[in-house]
């Protein structure tokens, strides 16, 4: 399973937006709407990670930070900090409180995810090396390689996407329609047979010789990634 991130941000469409793409790129994600609901949430389950708004009702986030790295728990997690606010001074501020990283608003979500990838890199490696195993294949995420038994499998980046979905979600039936929101994105026509034409490429990369079809195809249903068979 990816990183737990816990989300704290008040404002409902950046708290949804940021879900959906966090989700899309493996990881687990909860969310707080206010201060005190992100520090009830964290010593309920502590995350891997934190995204906090600076501006949050109830406690705000500089506060929250404060507040995370005197307990014991998640003295050492990493947090990121989400504000409007660009002045040096609040970035020294926000860093001497505890704070990991800082990203303005407005901000690109691809930049927020490398420097959310750069932060685990640098304090929990671990988390970094971000790697999904599903039978024989091997994904390495940040490295965006794939190899299968031991060789390298080479992929273009829609076909990299599609497994690395199916791999997050093993076992587990996908329709086209699904498929094509999780790894194009819902506000992008694509027609359905689309899907087919890159299961196609996906299946033609992975399988060599007598090698067994990772990749499911369920009547009426959809697409799986299932060595049970």
């Amino acid at each position: 399973m990816g990183p737990q991130i816990l989300v704290a941000e008040d404002d409902e469409a950046l708290a949804t937006l940021l879900k959906y793409n966090l989700e899309k790129e493996g990881y687990r994600v909860s969310v707080a709407r206010d201060g005190e609901e992100a520090l009830m949430l964290a010593e309920e389950k502590p995350p891997d990670l934190f995204l906090l708004d600076w501006m949050l009702p109830k406690a705000a986030g500089i506060e929250v930070c404060r507040r995370l790295r005197l307990r014991s728990e998640t003295r050492n997690t990493p947090i990121v900090m989400l504000t409007a606010r660009g002045d040096e001074s609040d970035r020294i501020r926000g860093l001497d409180m505890g704070a990991d990283d800082y990203v303005a608003k407005p901000f690109s979500i691809s930049e927020l995810m490398a420097r959310l990838r750069a932060v685990m890199r640098r304090i929990r490696p671990a988390l970094a090396e971000d790697k999904i195993s599903v039978g024989d294949i091997v994904i390495d995420r940040a490295g965006r390689r794939v190899r299968r038994a031991g060789r390298d499998v080479h992929l273009g980046p829609t076909e990299f996407r599609l497994l690395d979905h199916l791999a997050q979600h093993a076992g587990r039936v996908f329709t086209r329609e699904q498929l094509l929101d999780a790894v194009w994105g819902s506000e992008i026509y694509v027609e359905a047979r689309t899907v087919d034409v890159h299961i196609g490429r996906l299946r033609k990369a992975l399988n060599k010789g007598d090698e067994v079809d990772p990749i499911r195809t369920v009547r009426s249903a959809g697409y799986s990634l299932d060595f049970e068979g």
